[in-house]
């Protein structure tokens, strides 16, 4: 079974915390090394630290694929890649249990892909195992949206853009009804601030000031400039004061709590620095969230993520933002989302603008659950 094993900080050449694919054997899969490097490092392409671990996520499931069938991938053609993405559309996430969506399936095909084309430019294969054609693809990203005309391989299923929805009163309550403290208030930073997951599972402790020293009349929003973001681009969050003083109440209460427990279990341990622990006293991560917010939708029988809840906020913060504009000719309510949001590109924060449009009623029920006094109480 291949495996994913993290580089440690200092090592010469490799970025702290760089993804190692290691086959059954323990070996290094040198392809899948080299092609990832040349994205993480500035002598290659430079992506973002995130898109690395995308691309090894995928490049790693590609490669258990590969080492389960007993494939060589040097010898792979276009009738493997298509059982790949095949098994895909059978078969469940191991990881959160549900069908994968077709978006998804697309991603890890195209990242397979792209692979290939490099070890096609290294002279690593003779030819492609796919056929290209070109077609306008409907995207609907955090880096850029709108349909395009992209060099696409003959692989991809079709997915038509589906536009973002946002989450009615109704489901919030039953959905916040099914979290445990953390996942909880993770939930309230995406909602009222629009956090990702990376972000959210990023803040520390020492970033949360203290809600008593805050004065509601005084200071509505409070700016909170973020360490860890898509990208890598600077974004501060604007949290109104009755979720900095949740997340106080959670720090003193539930965390300490944890702490208390985890110290009893073990003299030795001590607690992380990251703001949201898990019940056994270990930071966060965003695979865990991922998996608590999949089994919270699915509980309550909602189709879902965790994203689903920025995209709320994202559209309920642009109607919002309309509605003042109304008395404010000069204020622009997509360019101050796209700042709250921290899309690199306006097209990206466009595509609200139809779903504020599909989803005006839904939309009402939201603001009042969100600026209103409906917030179930996170104590």
């Amino acid at each position: 079974m291949v495996s994913i094993i993290r580089a440690v900080a200092d090592v010469p050449g490799i970025p702290a915390g760089f993804p190692i694919l290691f086959d059954a054997n323990m070996a290094i899969i040198e392809p899948a090394f080299a092609w990832l490097l040349e994205h993480a490092s500035s002598r290659g392409r430079h992506c973002a630290p995130d898109t690395v671990r995308t691309y090894a996520e995928h490049i790693y499931d590609w490669f258990d694929t590969l080492e389960q069938s007993e494939l060589d991938w040097r010898s792979v053609d276009e009738g493997v890649i298509g059982a790949y993405r095949d098994r895909m559309i059978e078969n469940p996430s191991s990881h959160t249990a549900r069908p994968y969506e077709r978006t998804t399936i697309n991603a890890r095909v195209m990242s397979v892909c792209r692979f290939y084309e490099w070890a096609l430019e290294e002279g690593m294969v003779a030819e492609l195992p796919f056929r290209r054609r070109e077609r306008m693809v409907p995207v609907f990203k955090e880096d850029g949206g709108g349909p395009r005309l992209a060099a696409t391989n003959m692989l991809g299923l079709s997915a038509p853009e589906k536009l973002p929805r946002p989450l009615r009163a109704a489901e919030l309550d039953r959905l916040f009804a099914h979290l445990g403290p953390a996942p909880r208030l993770a939930a309230e930073w995406a909602l009222t601030a629009g956090l990702r997951r990376m972000e959210i599972c990023g803040m520390t402790l020492d970033m949360v000031p203290d809600s008593h020293r805050l004065s509601a009349e005084e200071q509505p929003l409070v700016g909170i400039p973020l360490r860890i973001t898509k990208g890598n681009r600077s974004r501060t969050v604007y949290p109104p004061i009755r979720l900095i003083d949740r997340t106080d109440w959670y720090a003193g209460e539930d965390r300490a709590r944890i702490i208390r427990r985890a110290l009893a279990r073990d003299r030795r341990y001590r607690p992380p620095a990251n703001l949201l622990l898990t019940t056994l006293g270990a930071a966060l991560s965003r695979k865990r969230l991922t998996a608590l917010f999949a089994k919270g939708f699915a509980e309550v029988g909602l189709k879902g993520s965790f994203h689903w809840l920025r995209h709320t906020f994202a559209m309920v913060m642009l109607a919002r933002l309309q509605q003042q504009a109304r008395n404010n000719p000069d204020l622009n309510p997509l360019k101050i989302l796209q700042v709250l949001m921290g899309h690199r590109s306006i097209a990206t924060t466009a595509i609200y603008l139809r779903c504020v449009e599909v989803h005006d009623r839904d939309l009402s029920e939201s603001l009042a659950w969100l600026y209103g006094e409906l917030i179930p109480d996170a104590k």
